[in-house]
């Protein structure tokens, strides 16, 4: 019963001392903290239900920086290097987008010069046609000029026995002129 008297006055105190308002400071913050779950004491009944309690905490300005200083020493070096490997990361895609520019850069030369390569292969098929067809002609060319001179000789020659023909006949003609029979003059 004696440990039983000093809990209840240890509560006691602890309930009188939560009324009593907090020392203001001029360097401190004050923060309300809403406990989540509130914790049942050995005096209550697991049927009761608690009401939260709603205690404003006092915390000092030095307690903040020193707080706000160890955050942030824990989380900026991961930060830092996070941001350092995001730099080279976005420096790794530039040079990749500047690489895969080129590359279609080159693809497109490579297909222009195919163009070229099939405009050259046309051009070369068409000029050994150009050069075929200047052979025929040629030698068309070659084989009407003897046609014309075979032609030519054949005209001459044709003229030379018709003419030697007509010379034939008319000696022909001279000859029978001097067979018949001429009267003779009476002297």
């Amino acid at each position: 019963m004696m440990t039983n008297n000093m809990e209840t006055e240890g509560r006691a105190d602890e309930s009188s001392s939560s009324q009593r308002d907090p020392p203001q400071n001029t360097g401190s913050y004050e923060f309300s903290l809403t406990p989540q779950d509130s914790r049942p004491t050995e005096d209550s009944q697991p049927a009761e239900k608690s009401v939260p309690i709603e205690e404003p905490i006092v915390v000092d300005r030095k307690a903040i920086e020193k707080l706000t200083e160890g955050l942030l020493s824990h989380y900026l070096p991961d930060l830092y290097s996070s941001k350092q490997a995001l730099l080279e990361l976005n420096q790794n895609q530039v040079i990749l987008l500047d690489t895969l520019d080129q590359e279609v850069t080159k693809f497109r030369e490579c297909n222009s010069l195919l163009d070229l390569n099939s405009l050259f292969t046309e051009a070369k098929f068409y000029h050994g046609k150009l050069v075929n067809i200047r052979k025929d002609m040629i030698m068309l060319h070659e084989k009407t000029t003897k046609l014309k001179k075979r032609a030519l000789k054949l005209q001459q020659q044709r003229q030379k026995e018709v003419m030697e023909k007509e010379q034939q006949r008319e000696k022909e003609l001279e000859r029978e002129r001097q067979l018949i029979a001429k009267p003779a003059q009476r002297t």
